[in-house]
């Protein structure tokens, strides 16, 4: 009876590892692909730079001219207008001439401000493609492994029947605490299922922040083709020092957004050392006479005149100015400094992280997993022949499993480490495409 019922579970759990195919599946290239075409930030991206665009070209226009209508020295016991000879109808034109080269260093500023927003919108898709991945993953996670644990609840179920079979049996060496034993494993297995389902339901909230409805579809099976952008070797080489990890991510997309910055506010500085210079002014205006009591006519009159200000007592303003302007782009190439520390840290911590769990994953492989195997068949086997405890069976199929679980775990967090790692190779990688491209 025995025998039988442990060829039957082996069959059984050959029918659980049956391939599941299935066609609607969310793969994780769409998932990204779905996130990044879905941002609602990327397009208000590309709305913020047409603004500075076009704010870039309004900046280096002239103020508009300033039309002036007047009536003057009107007599006011009569308010003729011909009593008078000084009294006079006027319009006038006046331009006003920004100071130094204003106009010029305010388009500047506002394109290089314009030029940051594709930089930014590089940087927004990997950290998109990293985040996205991230979570895909850990839904991964959760769906294989309850795949694996429903796998072995059936081998469970069979082992308790077994148990319970060989115990109600006259001729079978089970005992009561066998049984127990094994129904104790099914609950712990059911529990495991309910805290993973847990796990998968979380993430896939998390993952319909990005692409919405679709996370909740199931996941496509066996772990996508993740490899960093560069090879193991380039990056172990390149992230031997802080200066070759720093040379490495020069062409990081947000540290070439915050360079433009730096630029714009540098500029900031030209343009508020351009208050030192005066601001000018011209006008001209037309007076119309009527003629005078006696019919005789008058000579209208014409006026034209510069006005000019005079920067004489910088101390509390311009010179204010100034300094803030400076100590703005100071300010900024200290948060530059730290944005590159944070980078090359991570940098090279992913790939200290990356190279150990492949050495795991290598173990887990090539010696634990065969290993576990071995010990599981053997357990039963001598269990089977009436030569091997039942509980060491159990833990021995236990062990086995935790170990495949671990596995999974291992290879999900080598996808992550990836995936962060090309996050922070975004630069590298659009060079690439980009040379590919003009060749």
């Amino acid at each position: 009876m025995k025998k039988f019922l442990v060829l039957a579970l082996l069959c059984l759990q050959g029918v659980a590892v049956q391939a599941r195919d299935n066609p609607a599946a969310l793969t994780l290239a769409s998932a990204v692909a779905a996130a990044t075409a879905g941002d609602p930030w990327l397009a208000g991206s590309e709305f913020r730079e047409q603004a500075l665009a076009d704010e870039a070209v309004a900046a280096a226009s002239l103020p508009d001219p300033r039309l002036s209508l007047a009536a003057g020295n009107f007599p006011t016991d009569t308010w003729d207008i011909n009593q008078e000879a000084m009294t006079q109808l006027s319009v006038g034109v006046s331009q006003m001439f920004p100071r130094g080269d204003s106009l010029a260093l305010q388009r500047q500023q506002k394109e290089q401000l314009s030029t940051q927003e594709p930089l930014l919108r590089r940087d927004r898709s990997a950290r998109i493609a990293a985040q996205v991945a991230r979570l895909w993953l850990s839904v991964y996670r959760a769906q294989e492994a309850i795949h694996l644990i429903e796998q072995d609840r059936v081998l469970f179920e069979y082992l308790v029947d077994a148990a319970r079979a060989s115990y109600t049996s006259a001729m079978g060496h089970t005992r009561q605490q066998d049984l127990v034993r094994a129904r104790l494993e099914l609950t712990r297995l059911e529990d495991r299922l309910a805290a993973l389902r847990l796990e998968q339901e979380a993430g896939q909230r998390q993952l319909a922040q990005w692409i919405g409805p679709a996370a909740l579809q199931p996941l496509a099976q066996g772990m996508p083709p993740l490899e960093t952008a560069l090879s193991r070797e380039a990056l172990r080489v390149a992230t031997a020092s802080e200066q070759q990890a720093y040379t490495l991510l020069q062409q990081h997309p947000a540290l070439a957004a915050m360079d433009r910055r730096i630029e714009a506010t540098t500029t900031g500085v030209d343009l508020a050392r351009q208050s030192y210079k005066p601001e000018w002014g011209i006008n001209a205006t037309y007076g119309y006479r009527d003629d005078d009591t006696f019919g005789e006519d008058r000579a209208d009159l014409f006026s034209v005149g510069v006005t000019v200000d005079l920067p004489l007592f910088t101390g509390n303003r311009q010179d204010r100015q100034v300094g803030a302007a400076v100590a703005r782009a100071e300010a900024l190439k200290t948060e530059r400094q730290l944005l590159v520390r944070r980078l090359v840290a991570d940098l090279r911590a992913g790939v200290a992280r990356l190279q150990r769990l492949d050495e795991r994953s290598e173990l887990y492989a090539g010696q634990l997993l065969p290993q576990m195997a071995q010990q599981a068949e053997a357990a039963l086997s001598a269990y089977n022949n009436d030569d091997g405890d039942f509980a060491e069976a159990v833990r021995a199929r236990i062990a086995e499993l935790d170990a495949k679980i671990e596995s999974l775990s291992l290879a999900v967090e080598r996808g992550r480490a990836i995936a962060d790692i090309n996050y922070l190779l975004a630069g590298n990688a659009s060079a690439a495409d980009q040379e590919g491209e003009a060749q």
